[in-house]
């Protein structure tokens, strides 16, 4: 307020100040004129009237008149002076217009009161400023009293409620009421604390909630400080393990472990939560001193609780780890002999093989597989089977070293590992051992068998640098000993390895044909031995290599068995030779003969009589015209399923024909039991057929005449196989063998040489033979 009132004094004395010197300056030019006359005349007492007149003013203080020439010098002087201060003097030229222009006469000076702002103010100015500043007293004393009722005591309200509010923790009010600003300020503060009253309690309700929710959850609930310490736990957490909160709050989490088990939290430390929380398993001692497997899974809560928080649930798994090691030791465990199975075996193998390295030792793997085991499934049952199998396992545990290892690998396999500086030589004893184990019978059911076992033994790091070769190749061992006539131990060796190699290159042979047709029948005709004209052709697998020629037929049979491509190889010469046959038809004498095709067991499945009743319909040829050839050995598997296909295929008009008869076991039996119609003679007995040597022919004379004899009885064809001399063929003709088959009458040939072979007349082309 005093700036603003010291401004509008300023502003009015400066306005004052102006308008008295333009007052004066107009005061002594206007009296500068009226001078002029006067001094030009000389006219002393009107120029002395002109300066009194301007003496009279209030501002004037003293005036002075001089003429040009010094004769008039006028002074008149005021009352004295009005201030302290020396006066201002202003004068200005006297001028008087003449005839020839303004002429210099003299000079006026006055003498003016110097005082400033202050010698403006006047009583009427004082009167203004007394009520100037009254005005604004009475304005500010208002103001204060306005401020205190409407301003002062509702803020004063509104500030005790805040303070009652933060001291009670209960949300004061304020009791004011206007419609003023102040009104509106009171009653929105009242709303602000309403809403923030709801929502505390919403708040309690949900801390509340979720303390609850922490605290029954039915997992083991806790959380950790930065120093790995124990913050918190729930209720359920307190349950499980035993514990009070007052026990374990501060304390270090290691502290419950188990001892040896150790658990590190530095790593989720003050890192952001992650979608994935943190999990690992330990060993966790409870109150009562119990040792339980826990899953701990942490999740870091610096978003929420501090950035050193981690929010854990502690999961019991000791039922699911005790599963796991059950589950475990099932999977690597033979169910029936307790022995370690394939995978089981496996991963000790490897383990004998890193300690062997450390130790400087080798490791030999017996591969042991029992002969003759599967005749004992089949005629006594798997029952049975598995009583001898317990047995050998017996018998043989109780010739190995205690830190020796025994698995089976499936079946009437086994594997055997043996670790030490010199294994082959002890390798070789507990073979011999386990070997001799077999001399006693087996006792299945109260029934007396007799096994034997075909052992393979390779040395790592001699013959193997790994654990699979070494397995492999133990494995390639105990086929060369089934192979050089089982019951016995070889150990591996390079000419095994070249086996091997051959088997393998017979394999992608096999293949490559199967892809690129290679497989062909070539046929050798079955004889009438009395014309020698033929009635059948038996079909013969060959593979034609377009590289190596023709690949020996007993090899990639042998080969295809053991893969299980043999059946894939019979439908192709069974599709072959069915459709040479309508070929052979074609050839004058030969339109009734008949095919003889040999069939793998594997081929012998339910879907076989469809097969080939497609392929004779495709054909045209009548199914009285086949005849399928089979082994003892499908016989001996005892398979209803293959009897049932048998009898099958011959109710549909097919004949069935027994090869090789008289080399198996019970040969005998089968003519009985099985549906055959034709009994082909081995070609070993007719071989021994010699006329030159009555005593070595007694023998297989009589076997094979028996073996007609029986035949013919039974109803059956007889053919004889490998016949190569007159003097045979005249023997089994003798006999009253019918038909025969062999290098004397023609070798297999292809369908094209065949058809080549034979006139019109069906005769045989002497220079073809």
């Amino acid at each position: 307020m005093i700036p603003l009132f010291g401004l509008f004094f300023y502003l009015s004395a400066e306005r004052t100040l102006t308008e008295r010197r333009e007052r004066i300056d107009l005061t002594i030019s206007t009296n500068a004129q009226a001078l002029g006359k006067p001094l030009w005349d000389f006219d002393i007492d009107s120029a002395r009237k002109v300066a009194a007149a301007i003496a009279a003013g209030n501002e004037i203080e003293a005036v002075h008149v001089r003429d040009s020439s010094g004769s008039i010098a006028i002074s008149i002087s005021t009352t004295g002076t009005k201030h302290d201060v020396e006066p201002r003097r202003i004068s200005t030229p006297i001028y008087y217009p003449s005839v020839d222009g303004d002429k210099y006469v003299g000079t006026l000076e006055i003498e003016v009161d110097n005082g400033g702002l202050m010698s403006t103010i006047g009583s009427r100015d004082i009167n203004f400023m007394f009520i100037f500043v009254f005005a604004v007293a009475i304005v500010f004393l208002a103001a204060v009293i306005a401020n205190r009722v409407i301003v002062i005591r509702p803020l004063l309200r509104l500030t005790d409620a805040v303070i009652s509010t933060r001291r009670s923790g209960y949300r004061q009010r304020v009791n004011w009421h206007s419609r003023d600003e102040m009104g509106l300020l009171a009653e929105n503060f009242n709303e602000m604390q309403s809403e923030l009253a709801h929502e505390e309690s919403a708040l309690k309700a949900a801390h509340a909630m979720v303390q609850a929710v922490y605290n029954k959850t039915p997992a083991m609930l806790y959380m950790i400080d930065a120093d790995g310490r124990i913050a918190a736990v729930s209720d359920y957490w307190m349950f499980a393990t035993g514990y009070s909160r007052e026990e374990v709050t501060g304390r270090h989490f290691t502290e419950f472990l188990a001892r040896g088990a150790t658990w590190d939290i530095s790593s989720k430390i003050g890192h952001a939560p992650s979608s994935e929380p943190n999990g690992a398993t330990v060993k966790f001692q409870c109150a009562d001193g119990r040792i339980i497997d826990v899953l701990i899974r942490e999740t870091p809560m610096g978003e929420t609780t501090g950035p050193t928080s981690v929010l854990c649930v502690m999961t019991d798994v000791t039922e699911l780890k005790e599963a796991e090691t059950r589950n475990h030791l099932q999977a690597i465990t033979d169910h029936l002999t307790g022995l370690l199975n394939r995978q089981g075996f496996e991963a000790a193998l490897d383990g004998k093989i890193m300690d062997a390295d450390k130790r400087g030792h080798e490791v030999a793997c017996l591969f042991v597989d029992l002969d003759r085991f599967k005749w004992i499934n089949d005629n006594m049952g798997h029952a049975a089977g598995d009583e001898v199998l317990k047995e050998v396992v017996s018998r043989a545990s109780q010739q190995l070293r205690p830190t020796d290892i025994i698995a089976r690998l499936g079946g009437d396999e086994f594997a055997i590992l043996i670790s030490a500086p010199e294994a082959e030589a002890i390798a070789r004893g507990i073979s011999e051992r386990i070997k001799a184990t077999f001399a006693a019978p087996f006792t299945p059911d109260g029934a007396s068998v007799t096994l034997s076992a075909s052992i393979g033994i390779a040395l790592y790091p001699h013959h193997a640098t790994c654990a699979a070769e070494l397995l492999q190749k133990s494995d390639l061992a105990m086929y060369a000993r089934k192979r050089n006539g089982k019951n016995g131990t070889e150990v591996f060796n390079d000419s095994i390895a070249d086996t091997a190699r051959e088997r393998a290159e017979l394999e992608r042979y096999i293949n490559e044909a199967l892809e690129n047709d290679w497989f062909d029948a070539w046929l050798q005709p079955i004889c009438d031995l009395k014309t020698g004209q033929p009635t059948n052709f038996e079909a013969l697998m060959r593979l034609r290599h377009p590289a190596h020629g023709i690949l020996p037929p007993a090899k990639i049979i042998a080969v295809a068995e053991e893969n299980g491509t043999i059946e894939a190889i019979g439908n192709v010469i069974l599709k072959k030779a069915v459709d040479y046959l309508t070929r052979i038809s074609r050839i004058p004498g030969l339109e009734a003969a008949c095919m003889s095709i040999n069939f793998s067991p594997l081929q012998l499945n339910a879907d076989l009589l469809a097969r080939m009743s497609d392929i004779l319909m495709k054909s045209g040829v009548q199914p009285a015209r086949i005849a399928l050839e089979i082994t003892e050995a499908v016989l001996m598997r005892n398979n209803p399923e293959i009897n049932m296909v048998l009898r099958g295929l011959r109710d549909c008009g097919m004949s069935i024909a027994l090869d090789d008869f008289g080399t198996g076991y019970s040969s005998l039996s089968y003519l009985h039991r099985f549906p055959v119609n034709i009994v082909k003679v081995d070609r070993s007995f007719v071989a021994a057929l010699h006329p030159d040597s009555a005593v070595e022919r007694d023998k297989p004379y009589l076997l094979v005449q028996g073996i007609n004899t029986i035949a013919q009885h039974l109803k059956c064809k007889v053919v004889a196989e490998g016949i190569e001399t007159p003097s045979q063929r005249e023997i089994l003709k003798d006999m009253g063998i019918q038909y025969g088959q062999g290098y004397l009458f023609s070798r297999p040939l292809s369908i094209d040489d065949i058809e080549q072979l034979y006139n019109p007349t069906g005769e045989r082309l002497a220079e073809l033979v």
